[in-house]
């Protein structure tokens, strides 16, 4: 059986909000992606407890440490779209 690709190619160059394990946040613009839902973002701040923003630049993210993405669509009538992403079945 063919392996299901996320679709997240009408996304690339478009600003996401990454949610990660441990209550992680990202944010940049996704610059790449690949069948096990890694993603390369690019001008990526992470978003730290107390508010503080750092920057990190470019940066990888394994895709089994992504929970939620949100993705800024101004032509919208809601601008957030997100996007589910169901975590791994145990067998």
């Amino acid at each position: 059986m063919p392996q299901a690709q996320p679709e997240l190619k009408k996304y690339l160059d478009k600003r996401l909000f990454v949610q990660l394990n441990g209550s992680r946040k990202v944010i940049g613009v996704l610059r790449g992606y690949d069948v096990f839902l890694n993603i390369v973002l690019d001008e990526a701040v992470e978003e730290k407890a107390g508010g503080e923003k750092v920057k990190i630049g470019m940066v990888v993210i394994r895709g089994n440490s992504v929970v939620m993405l949100e993705v800024w669509d101004p032509s919208s009538q809601s601008p957030w779209l997100v996007i589910y992403v169901p975590t791994a079945t145990a067998y």
